[in-house]
């Protein structure tokens, strides 16, 4: 007898974290999955600002910024892993070299050639830049989710690209219909 060895990746899905998650680094976060697999997962967190700005960021790298809406944009906290490298979640109407194409609407780079084309005004249309990203081993995500520590929906274009980071976690929870202020964290802990 052979057993089915079946696997639902949730690439291109939301994680929205429960409220009894208690791991600082991922409480009251969104994160968009970019990669799941059997070897493990690899998504950004969306909905946490940094305390730097572009400015902050292209002055740091020695680069001019020549779009000056630019100049204010936030730049997020991607995740724990590889905190101090540069990760730009953008549509895909631009895209360089070494880019991972998520969907036919949603990419990730890390390039600084990327960074440069989107000071100089010629980046994609949405974008989110965040330093560091959020990681997972071969089965722990899975195993997260068995254990409800993540709500996982179907990633939403707004929501990512164009809701502000603080309504962020709110709106992603209403794609499944869920008002997140109505979950206690002790639902089932009885």
């Amino acid at each position: 007898m052979t057993m089915n060895t079946f696997f639902d990746s949730f690439k291109d899905h939301f994680l929205i974290s429960m409220p009894h998650l208690n791991d600082p680094h991922f409480e009251h976060t969104v994160i968009y999955l970019c990669e799941h697999s059997k070897e493990g997962a690899m998504g950004i967190i969306i909905n946490r600002p940094a305390n730097v700005d572009f400015i902050e960021l292209a002055n740091h790298l020695n680069m001019p910024i020549d779009n000056v809406p630019l100049r204010s944009e936030p730049i997020y906290n991607g995740g724990p892993v590889e905190a101090e490298r540069g990760f730009i979640l953008h549509t895909s109407d631009k895209v360089w070299d070494n880019t991972l194409r998520v969907t036919d609407e949603v990419s990730l780079s890390a390039s600084l050639e990327a960074l440069e084309d989107i000071a100089k005004g010629r980046g994609p249309d949405a974008f989110r830049i965040t330093l560091g990203c959020a990681g997972w081993d071969a089965g722990q995500l899975d195993a997260e989710i068995a254990n409800n520590d993540w709500l996982v929906c179907e990633a939403d274009l707004d929501v990512l690209f164009h809701t502000p980071s603080d309504m962020q976690f709110t709106a992603a929870a209403r794609v499944l219909g869920i008002d997140m202020a109505r979950l206690s964290p002790d639902i089932g802990h009885g």
